[in-house]
């Protein structure tokens, strides 16, 4: 049979190894995500690399984070963009009211202006860099994927520490799951894990047909085996934040897909630590000593409720602006119970005994109700309470209609309601603070974004 004559190709697109030409959805336009991504990820370096005892006041994910600040203010002034609109500028801009009239009405105000910057940077200039950084559904995917990334490696990490012997120090062996953070940042492991946790079971509860068959039972498998290093971890309000993250997005996928999902959950504990009794003895008595305050309690549960009350007595003092960001630490002996301990002991997982002084309530709201008065926590709550809300009511309104970007909005609600719970237990300080800031901004992009957002592929 005679052959078939062709013309040549153009030269455009000459020769069979021509790459074709990508998309406008392409890699071309996901580069700007890589900022985004090292911040999420850089906070895993060893915490010896930056230099043990909780690192320099700037570390890498810090400076990642600076990178995407920039990349979005130059891919907004090379596109001739409008940055937000209206309701998305008020709510993300409006907790720097609150730290600019706490850093002007300081006693000391060059002494808050640190404070100012890190405030500045993880509650405004992060959050707006995710914001707008992110263009569709496939940009968050990828942000929350690196999420798991993180919390698998860190995992990993806490539960051979466990076994082996060589974590942190809790009740006289070194057992304490921490992952490369070290005992100086005790509660970094559990965070992101929780992150992690939280991001895979949104991805294996989005919409059936959205994702390759093996996606979501892979999440799955993710999920609950991120409990392991969560339990290991002994964070007892990171176990209550992530709890309640978890049924807030099971409430919000409806009735039967709840129980389900709770089902597997329970059957999950109970082979973990009931089966196996990883941890199961440890587990039941630090969840005990939490309402353990007025009989024999924990060290650690009285000298927060101490320091709580020393937060209560800085801003009774100064209702209005606080006391001033950075001031919680030079206040606290002031208006101290005489039952506070000087601070904390740590050691293992590679350090030495050390003493760890107690400069924070351990209650973000505390804090800043403390160090920036009732302006201050009205800015901040309003602004997390608008995202949170909206989150919430964009993905009830998602549901019905079966979005292809369920997934995205079931992330946006778990991590933000786990962030807010946590922050009743918790406040900032080392190298995972900026990940608060890309959780903001992730819940932000679902909540107030532009209502074009409907029509985002599944991909």
């Amino acid at each position: 049979m005679a052959a078939t004559l062709t013309p040549p190709a153009p030269a455009a697109s000459a020769g069979p190894r021509a790459a074709p030409r990508p998309s406008p959805g392409g890699w071309r336009s996901r580069w700007p995500l890589l900022p985004l991504i090292a911040t999420v990820l850089l906070p895993a370096l060893p915490h010896g690399v930056l230099g043990g005892g909780g690192g320099p006041a700037v570390g890498p994910a810090d400076i990642a984070s600076g990178i995407a600040v920039l990349v979005c203010v130059g891919r907004l002034l090379y596109l001739r963009q409008r940055p937000l609109g209206a309701a998305a500028a008020l709510v993300l801009g409006l907790p720097a009211v609150g730290f600019a009239v706490a850093t002007v009405t300081a006693a000391d105000p060059a002494a808050a202006l640190p404070g100012l910057v890190r405030y500045l940077q993880v509650f405004v200039l992060v959050p707006v860099a995710v914001f707008l950084l992110l263009k569709d559904a496939h940009g968050f995917r990828i942000v929350a994927g690196s999420l798991v990334v993180l919390a698998v490696v860190q995992g990993v990490t806490g539960v051979h520490q466990y076994v082996t012997g060589t974590g942190a120090s809790y009740m006289g062996e070194e057992i304490r799951a921490v992952g490369t953070f070290g005992p100086s940042d005790i509660m970094g492991m559990a965070t992101v894990v929780a992150y992690g946790l939280l991001a895979a079971a949104a991805c294996a509860l989005r919409t059936p047909g959205s994702a390759p068959a093996w996606l979501r039972p892979c999440a799955a498998v993710v999920a609950v085996a991120l409990i392991v290093p969560l339990t290991l971890s002994f964070s007892r309000g990171v176990w209550i934040a992530t709890a309640v993250a978890v049924l807030a997005a099971l409430a919000l996928t409806g009735r039967r897909q709840a129980l389900t999902s709770l089902a597997v959950l329970g059957a999950a504990g109970v082979v973990l630590v009931g089966g196996f009794g990883i941890g199961s003895e440890m587990i039941a008595e630090r969840a005990a000593s939490v309402t353990q305050v007025t009989r024999a309690p924990d060290r650690s549960v009285s000298d927060r409720y101490a320091m709580w009350s020393a937060a209560g007595s800085m801003w009774r003092e100064q209702p209005a602006t606080g006391v001033g960001l950075k001031g919680f630490a030079d206040h606290r002996d002031a208006h101290a119970s005489i039952g506070l301990s000087s601070g904390s002991d740590t050691a293992g997982a590679g350090q030495e005994f050390r003493r760890q002084a107690l400069l924070s309530p351990h209650n973000m709201y505390l804090l800043i109700l403390s160090e920036q008065g009732l302006i201050g926590l009205t800015a901040v709550l309003g602004s997390w309470a608008a995202i949170l809300v909206g989150a919430v009511r964009r993905l009830a309104q998602a549901r019905p209609r079966g979005h292809a970007a369920l997934d995205c909005g079931l992330a946006a609600v778990a991590l933000m309601t786990w962030q807010s719970v946590n922050f009743l237990y918790a406040d900032i300080g080392g190298p995972t603070t900026v990940l608060s800031g890309v959780v903001l901004g992730l819940a932000a992009w679902w909540a107030l974004g532009e209502p074009d957002r409907d029509r985002v592929s599944a991909a």
